[in-house]
């Protein structure tokens, strides 16, 4: 620690020279005992504080005196506390929930103007709360598609979990659950997400201006933290939809000391089609599920110790059987993640969080037939080490420094097969592995009362090792020699410097304007041959062929609060450049991965994308809700794709236009809304079909992603009524309709024909595929 004080003291001298003392502790929820992340603590005499970090803990440190703390956080009851300040002080606080307080009180405390006066840029939070009270589809709560309604956030499809941000493409979002790596966030090919809201404390997306502390992906960060557990009481809480049940139990293992959560969902897709498919039908014993379950403990050891070990696991499984040709296929697919986590203090100015992390994403098909057996296999395993440090060392200055070590193993592809007793390998498991280090430092500081900045430098390493067996080809795209690597060689590697910086000049105490610069480098990828998220996307590492890509994103902002933060809006501009983006090649499969190395697949190219987010926003009050719009566009360019021309991305929109409203009717009645449109799809048309000499037809295409599908748009309403309390017990009912107009939005689009071409009568049309009409759903949800 000395040698640590002298550091600062030589490179940092001016934070060190004022004789201050500390004010520190948690900020914490009264009825549960829970961790409030991201909750302000404002010095009133002054105008400055500071906001707590991931686990609740503050601190801020000022001369000797007499102040008031103004203490606030979105949904709970503000406090403002005296205090006499001559040395070190310990103050944890607690906050009331406003759902318990009268609606004059609920008022004053949903007020914050933290848009205005942080550094952060296209950051959105998004209470749990707020995302269970807007219309559903099938009545599963799904966070990812509510954050799909924000601006610069696009969907990937009707339906779909999947999402871009700001021209981004899927790959290049990093999806963290209590810290570990998502790899896929989506069950039932990519309607639902895998997580439960139940099980969920806080949502954060940071689609610019992204900190130091986080990297590896370009475009943005979905930062979602657990549920800890009630340190007061037990409790429970639930639901049960048209397609699945969901139930989550929480308490004290000791009170006030150690407490526990665990969540639960399954879908009985698979139960209730059952009694439609006969024990005769040719399709008897097909059918799909899945499943996911959370569970977290936590233990205070000491005021400066504490532990945490939360961990998911979720698995979709679909089955296909037929009779009829013998076929028996199963798909299992999913997540498991663990977190074990550390915090400690050093002293009331220097927190310290360390995490090991295990992630894991598997994707498996067993297909049998006679006696015939196919296996196939993909996947990525990570195992993590994270070391991140918070230093307060005054009211000016909140600095965040670490270190943040992976080691990859990617499976892209692997099959076996079995005839009879016959057992082989359609070549060898092509295993890569890689090394993944980075460190960090940032440093939040105000120059004056206008002026904030938040400036960061990140340094990254990462090494692809051996064991690994190169495989090349000659121009004509023959094997032509192998490299063989033993365990260890380094096989390539890059060092990297990625440096942050994001400027706040506040124009008065109701506006100001914000700037930031990213660079990012992301050494893993996923290859997808689908325009949408699905599981037999493969991730692949950086290597002697796949460079890392390389992104820069400038962003310039407007904010402004009315009304006494009852309203917020904010402009934002951004330009991003990406270069080192990596597609399949023309005409790729799946199946040529097999016994070669997938990237011997893929071309490579670079895109941009810029636009303009308008968003505003009514923070509380009966009505609440928001409206985003999006003007942006985004392309892409690859020497292989589209003769080298430039391109519309397939998954840009030029407009994008969001409207959710909630209003509380009445105590027990409450009701929501949401309103969407799109620029349809871009997409690659087929456009002539030639008869050849040998009576084969050839394909012809239009240029690639030339065309649009219709424009999208849907309405969705919901309604929530409150069932009569019964001493511990209360429940609710929601009513939903997804789609209420009934509106056929195009999912994709195919070419056919009719007719013969020898008979002189042939002709070529495109057909529309529907999925979502309009479906109503209801939901019983409980809690005691």
């Amino acid at each position: 620690m000395r040698i640590f004080y002298v550091f600062l003291l030589i490179v940092f001298p001016g934070l060190l020279m004022a004789q201050n003392v500390t004010v520190s502790g948690y900020i914490r929820d009264m009825e549960t005992g829970e961790d409030l992340i991201g909750a302000n603590i404002v010095v009133a005499e002054l105008k400055k504080g500071a906001s707590s970090n991931t686990y609740g803990y503050y601190s801020i440190s000022i001369k000797e005196g007499s102040y008031t703390l103004h203490v606030s956080y979105i949904g709970y009851q503000s406090q403002e506390i005296p205090i006499d300040l001559n040395e070190n002080t310990k103050l944890n606080i607690v906050l009331t929930p406003a759902e318990n307080l009268t609606q004059e009180v609920e008022v004053r405390a949903e007020k914050t103007d933290r848009n205005i006066t942080s550094t952060e840029m296209g950051t959105v939070k998004m209470p749990v709360k707020q995302i269970k009270a807007l219309p559903v589809l099938f009545g599963e709560v799904d966070i990812l598609k509510t954050i799909q309604l924000l601006p610069g956030v696009q969907s990937a499809n009707e339906g779909s979990t999947g999402f871009y941000v700001r021209g981004g493409g899927p790959d290049q979002n990093l999806i963290l659950l209590d810290g570990a790596n998502v790899y896929n966030s989506a069950h039932l090919f990519g309607f639902f997400s895998v997580f439960n809201a139940d099980a969920i404390k806080d949502v954060k997306l940071i689609k610019g201006g992204m900190p130091a502390n986080y990297g590896g992906r370009l475009s943005s960060v979905l930062d979602i933290s657990m549920k800890e557990g009630n340190m007061k009481e037990y409790a429970a809480q639930g639901g049960i939809g048209l397609i699945s049940s969901r139930l989550t139990v929480e308490g004290p293992l000791k009170k006030d000391t150690s407490s526990f959560i665990v969540s639960g969902r399954r879908t009985y897709i698979d139960i209730l089609a059952k009694p439609f498919i006969s024990d005769t039908s040719m399709f008897a014993g097909s059918g799909y599920y899945f499943y996911d379950l959370n569970a977290k403990i936590n233990y205070r050891l000491s005021d400066k110790d504490r532990v945490f070990l939360s961990g998911y696991f979720g698995r979709d499984v679909f089955t296909f059987k037929n009779s009829e040709s013998d076929i028996d296929m199963e798909i299992p697919w999913g997540n498991a993640t663990a977190s074990l986590r550390w915090n400690h203090l050093f002293s009331d100015k220097l927190f310290v969080n360390t995490t090991a992390i295990f992630s894991d994403y598997q994707f498996d098909i067993n297909i049998k037939q006679n006696d015939y057996r196919l296996k196939l296999f993909s996947g990525i395993t990570d195992y993590s080490l994270i070391t991140d440090f918070n230093y307060f060392p005054n009211i000016n200055h909140k600095m965040n420094f670490g270190a943040h070590y992976i080691y990859h193993i990617f499976v892209p592809s692997s099959v076996s097969t079995k005839s009879d007793e016959d057992v082989f390998e359609v070549g060898d498991k092509l295993r890569q592995y890689a090394h993944d280090l980075s460190w960090y430092v940032s440093d939040e500081f105000s120059l004056n009362h206008r002026i904030k900045v938040n400036a960061g430098l990140r340094a990254s390493f990462f090494q692809q090792v051996g064991p690994f067996t190169r495989y090349l080809k000659d121009e004509d795209g023959n094997f032509s020699d192998t490299i063989n690597y033993t365990k260890g060689d380094d096989v390539t590697h890059f060092f990297n410097v990625e440096p942050r910086l994001s400027v706040r000049f506040q124009v008065n105490e109701n506006s100001s304007v914000k700037a930031s610069y990213t660079q990012n480098y992301q050494y893993i990828h996923m290859a997808s041959l689908s325009a949408i998220t699905m599981p037999t996307d493969l991730w692949v590492p950086s290597s002697d062929v796949v460079k890392p890509q390389f992104g820069v994103q400038y962003s310039l902002g407007y904010f402004h609060n009315f009304r006494n933060n009852l309203f917020e809006t904010s402009a934002e501009i951004y330009y991003k450049k990406l270069d080192h983006q990596i597609e399949y090649k023309p005409n790729s499969t799946v199946g040529d991965n097999i016994g070669d190395n997938a990237d011997n697949n893929f071309t490579f190219g670079e895109g941009q994308s810029y636009g303009l987010e308008l968003f505003v926003k009514k923070n509380y009050g009966k009505t609440t809700g928001w409206i985003g719009y999006t003007l942006s566009k985004t392309t892409r360019q690859f020497e292989q794709i589209n003769n080298g021309e430039v391109f519309s991305a397939k998954y840009d929109r030029r407009h994008d236009l969001s409207l959710i409203v909630t209003h509380e009717l009445s105590d027990r009645w409450s009701v929501s809304a949401v309103f969407v449109y799109a620029t349809g799809s871009a997409f690659t048309p087929t456009i002539a079909w030639y008869l050849m000499d040998n009576a084969t037809f050839i394909t012809e295409f239009g240029k690639y992603n030339s065309y649009r599908m219709k424009n999208y748009h849907r309405l969705d309403l919901s309604a929530t009524y409150q069932l009569k309390k019964r001493k511990h017990f209360s429940s609710s009912l929601n009513f939903s309709i997804y789609n209420i107009y009934n509106r056929h939005n195009p999912y994709f689009i195919y070419f056919d024909y009719e007719g013969e071409i020898t008979s002189g009568v042939f002709m070529t049309f495109a057909k529309q595929i529907t999925v979502f009409p309009i479906l109503p759903s209801i939901s019983w949800n409980f809690e005691f």
